[in-house]
Formats: structure tokens, C-alpha cells, sequence
């Protein structure tokens, strides 16, 4: 008797248990149903992959009540084809292509992500100062003819009277390539990506030209966030909630990222760079890539639309003179 009576006292704990249990799906159920989902289209080999890394470590994402799909991508051209398809809701790219898309009627917008850019660099034993040293020498240019550094660097040039375009032997090519042949010795500098010249910059390579200050040359008040969210008018007016979720997250991870040096080890480890000496270089370049308040971004993008317009042409702006009025994304709060 006394062996049924434990017996029927483990059956009851078990069908409560059994309820507690199906009680904590239900809420979950609930939960995860009320979670806004948002499609991010991300490289992940960049910085934004680091960002939403440390998102989804940390919970952030749920804890705000969203749903981060991540979606891979190859390239930048393959995140702007994504977007087109409508099969991301946001990825990263620039206000040029965005004012472009404009233009043809695609009613995209942009919110300021980076600033970050990089430079021309040098090996210590070349004489390169200024631009105009650049005269005659090889310069490898990462990305295409339409980079958004290489035309600045272009209109930078001009305004001094140096025709870095016609005066130095170009080479495009992949950022990787240009910086190994550039360390080789086969080119005399390199117009790098910010995370590329730090890696030049643990090589002995010198900082002969920052873009931050070809930026002020061609009237920009500091240094420009061209790299940003990238969404569509319509997506953001129906989800303008959680959109203002995902950047105040993203605004956590990037501040958890320019403080706690914890979650550097396996950033450096994704990247396969094994140098400890680089983890603070590497911090202090991210860290300095945070926009400024989008009033001042906009102004300044409207200043460099002109110059980057002038050296482009057609085919990167379109038939646009000036920037799109709508290019940078509004809240409701004034954005």
C-alpha cells in the first residue's frame, strides 16, 4: 500500500511537471510569435558580422523582441542584388548607390554605419608624402574604378592640381592581393580598406594618405560615414519600431565592442590574424569609425556627392546633380 501511495505521489509531480512544462512552451510559443523578424543580409568577413556576433552572444536580439535572420553574402554587389529582390530587408552599402536607386525610383534609404575608410599606404623606405608623390608610381587601388576612395582620392587631386588618374600606373584588384604584393614590393603604395591597412600598418607601412582628411580637403566638416544600413521607404514605415529596436542594439554590440577587450580574442581568430600586438589597433580603428548624428552626415554627403559626381559621372550618380533630398532615413522621432 505504501508503494502505490509513492507511486501515485510520483504520477501527480509528473503530470505537474508535464503542465509547468507545457505551460513554458505556450508562453515561449507566444513570445517567439510576437517577435519582429528582420532579414540581415551580411558579409561575413566584415565588421557588421562581428557586430551581430556579439548580438547574438549576448541576446540582445531577443531581449529587444526581434528575430535577426542572417543571411550570407558574398559580396557588396550581391547584398545590392538581395535588396533589389527584395530577399533582405537590410544590408549594408552606401548613400551613393542609394541616391542612384533613387533616381531610377527604387525608394531606398540609408542610415549612417561606419565611417571607417582607410588610407594610402607606404613602406617605410618610400618616399611618398603627399599625393603629388604618387607621380609615377604603381598604385594598387582595392575594388574597382567606381570605389568610392579611389574617385575621392581622384577629386582630392584635382583640387591641388594633380591627376593621380593619369600620373601614377593603377592597378585594381581584391584588397588581400594588394596588400601582399604591395608588402612584396611589386607596387610602390596602396589604397587599402581600413581593416587592411591595419594589417599593413603590423607590417611597418605608413599612413602616407588618410581618407578622413581627403574628406575635409573636398569640404566635408569630419570624417563621413559612406557605408550604412540600407532599407526601403516602405519596409521602414511598417516596421519602424523594430527598426528603431535594431539600431539601438546594433549601437549596444558596437559599444560593447569598443570597450571590452574580451571579445577581441575570437574576432582575431575569424580573421586569422594571430599577432596579439594588433587586437588594440585593431579595436582603436573600429572605435573610430562610429558616425556622427545623421544631421551632419547628411550635410556633409550632399558636400562629397558633388565632388564624387565631377570625377564619376553618370555612371555612378545617375543623371542626378545633387543628392537625393530623401538618401538619408527619417524616424518619426527625426532620426
Amino acid at each position: 500500500m505504501k508503494f502505490l501511495l509513492l507511486d501515485r505521489n510520483r504520477a501527480g509531480a509528473g503530470r505537474a511537471v508535464i503542465a509547468i512544462a507545457c505551460a513554458a512552451a505556450m508562453l515561449l510559443g507566444v513570445r517567439l510569435a510576437e517577435a519582429e523578424t528582420l532579414r540581415i543580409g551580411v558579409q561575413t568577413t566584415g565588421t557588421f558580422a562581428w557586430e551581430l556576433q556579439v548580438v547574438k552572444a549576448r541576446g540582445l536580439d531577443r531581449a529587444a523582441g526581434l528575430d535577426l535572420e542572417i543571411i550570407d553574402l558574398a559580396t557588396t554587389e550581391a547584398g545590392k542584388i538581395a535588396m533589389l529582390a527584395g530577399s533582405v530587408d537590410i544590408v549594408l552599402s552606401d548613400w551613393l548607390w542609394v541616391s542612384r536607386e533613387r533616381g531610377l525610383g527604387r525608394k531606398l534609404t540609408f542610415a549612417p554605419y561606419s565611417s571607417a575608410l582607410g588610407a594610402v599606404m607606404a613602406r617605410g623606405d618610400q618616399p611618398i608624402r603627399v599625393i603629388a608623390d604618387l607621380k609615377g608610381k604603381t598604385l594598387g587601388v582595392a575594388g574597382g574604378p567606381l570605389d568610392k576612395s579611389w574617385l575621392m582620392l581622384q577629386a582630392f587631386g584635382r583640387h591641388s592640381g594633380f591627376d593621380v588618374g593619369r600620373e601614377t600606373h593603377v592597378v585594381f584588384g581584391a584588397p588581400p592581393l594588394l596588400a601582399q604584393k604591395t608588402a612584396q614590393g611589386e607596387l610602390d603604395a596602396t589604397l587599402q580598406f581600413w581593416n587592411y591597412c591595419v594589417d599593413l600598418e603590423q607590417r611597418g607601412f605608413r599612413r602616407v594618405i588618410e581618407m578622413a582628411e581627403v574628406e575635409k580637403g573636398l569640404g566635408a566638416s569630419g570624417p563621413v560615414a559612406m557605408v550604412g544600413y540600407v532599407f526601403d521607404e516602405d519596409f521602414a514605415a511598417r516596421n519602424a519600431p523594430a527598426l528603431t529596436k535594431f539600431f539601438e542594439i546594433a549601437r549596444q554590440a558596437r559599444a560593447a565592442l569598443a570597450s571590452d577587450d574580451s571579445l577581441w580574442p575570437g574576432i582575431m581568430a575569424r580573421i586569422g590574424q594571430t599577432d596579439p600586438d594588433a587586437t588594440a589597433l585593431y579595436k582603436k580603428r573600429y572605435a573610430e569609425g562610429a558616425p556622427r548624428p545623421i544631421a551632419l552626415e547628411e550635410t556633409d554627403a550632399k558636400i562629397l556627392f558633388r565632388s564624387l559626381a565631377e570625377v564619376g559621372g553618370a555612371e555612378l550618380v545617375g543623371a542626378a546633380a545633387e543628392l537625393d533630398p530623401g538618401t538619408f532615413y527619417k524616424s518619426n522621432g527625426g532620426g
